[in-house]
């Protein structure tokens, strides 16, 4: 995901909920305005929804923006996901560290999770390509999983040029095996993801949801689809 557009949505929602939040305490115990006053009656329900939003947004789902071309043709720029956070289990919404776990992630989910090289706080989106103990092999732009060739329908390839790996990971990568606890990503625009292949394994317990369908724009709207293999 983009760093500047989720950096500014946090921080425009995270201002407005401080905002409603203060006028709550304001209204109510501050200034002890009656409830038939005209302000309260703005205030009050105005702070109620953010709380019940709120609470859907850290717990149950969220919806996103797509910026960048990393999972076309699946997700385009402009695109809006909504991602069920619930979908592997519940997360501690401060320190970020899992609580309870529902199930495991599956080969083909498509994921959210936070930037792993921590250079910014905004949420990135790829596809689960292994689980813990596959061995993962790049030859030549083909995804081999535990020796075996994937049969991907879902990537696309936009640069016919194939580098080797003593230039870049992108094309030829591996083998290497996902440790325990982990899973390893990539992007379906593959020659232009930056992914698994770059910044290595993530754990489990980092991945925040699942992205379940696009809600906007109209013309997009579609359930994404989960591949299995």
């Amino acid at each position: 995901m983009s760093p500047n557009y989720v950096e500014w949505s946090e921080v425009i929602y995270w201002s407005l909920f401080a905002a409603l939040t203060i006028g709550e305490i304001l209204v109510v115990y501050v200034y002890k305005l009656d409830k038939k006053h005209v302000v309260r009656d703005w205030v009050e329900p105005a702070f109620e929804a953010i709380i019940i939003a709120t609470v859907l947004r850290v717990f149950i789902i969220q919806a996103f923006a797509i910026p960048t071309s990393s999972m076309e043709d699946t997700l385009l720029i402009g695109d809006h996901p909504m991602a069920v956070k619930c979908a592997y289990g519940v997360g501690n919404p401060i320190n970020g560290k899992r609580l309870v776990t529902f199930k495991k992630p599956k080969r083909g989910d498509v994921v959210i999770f936070r930037d792993p090289t921590k250079q910014t706080a905004s949420m990135w989106i790829k596809r689960c390509i292994a689980l813990a103990g596959d061995r993962v092999e790049v030859k030549d732009k083909a995804l081999y999983l535990n020796g075996v060739r994937v049969n991907e329908p879902y990537v696309v390839h936009k640069d016919p040029k194939v580098y080797p790996a003593s230039l870049t990971y992108r094309d030829n990568f591996g083998p290497i095996t996902v440790p325990a606890g982990s899973v390893f990503l990539m992007g379906d625009n593959r020659d232009f993801s930056y992914d698994s292949r770059f910044w290595g394994f993530i754990d489990e317990d980092k991945l925040k949801g699942r992205a379940a369908v696009v809600y906007w724009p109209p013309q997009r709207i579609k359930v994404i689809k989960q591949w299995r293999y």
